[in-house]
């Protein structure tokens, strides 16, 4: 029986992939930002105001999602300004780069790596610092992610889980699925190993890209 829905997986760098559900909830995550110029009638759709004729008057503090954010950002008309989260700001990227294993990544952004991607696509001078953050986080957790998910074979992996972000939860099931995969090619219960959709979908779009 074919799958009612197969995934797609999550745009990289600043782009997004709108067929992605993963990248859907990740763009309606929330900024902080500042009016930069009056926004007649748009109070009620920001959530500034009750009604629906209510404006936003220029230095108003706004709290809205990503996409919004994207569409109504301009640097040559100054709509709109954002700053980073605070878990992208200097003292949390100083925790980072103390020891990332010990950060509750989930609770405190469930897509931190794609949403911090998505900032670099507004002018901020810490762009490079946050960018160079988001990486070296990864490099840092990746190991450790990837050797629990070879080494807790049938055991209990909630509490492991819970503190990752989304793609590290991907790249848990990956491994966690192609150590399976192994044992049950190793018990002569599969007749060959195949290949992770990941590295699939990565080949996929390799080629693609070379096409161009």
């Amino acid at each position: 029986m074919a799958e009612a829905y197969f995934p797609v997986g999550p745009g990289l760098g600043a782009e997004e992939n709108f067929l992605s559900l993963d990248d859907i909830l990740m763009s309606q995550e929330k900024l902080p930002g500042r009016a930069e110029t009056n926004l007649p009638r748009l109070a009620f759709a920001l959530g500034q105001g009750a009604a629906s004729g209510d404006s936003i008057l220029e230095g108003s503090k706004l709290e809205i999602p990503l996409w919004l954010a994207k569409g109504l950002h301009d640097s040559k008309r100054r709509i709109i300004s954002v700053e980073p989260p605070k878990i992208y700001k200097e003292a949390w990227r100083t925790v980072f780069s103390a020891d990332a294993n010990v950060v509750d990544l989930h609770k405190m952004g469930p897509y931190y790596y794609g949403f911090g991607s998505q900032l670099l696509n507004f002018d901020n001078p810490e762009n490079p610092e946050i960018a160079q953050t988001i990486l070296q986080t990864f490099i840092s957790r990746f190991r450790r992610i990837m050797d629990s998910s070879q080494n807790a074979y049938n055991e209990d992996t909630s509490a492991l889980v819970a503190r990752l972000d989304e793609l590290e939860r991907a790249l848990f099931q990956a491994g966690q699925k192609g150590l399976n995969d192994f044992q049950c090619w190793e018990k002569g219960q599969a007749s060959q190993i195949m290949a992770s959709s990941l590295v699939q979908n990565y080949g996929k779009r390799k080629f693609t890209d070379m096409d161009d």
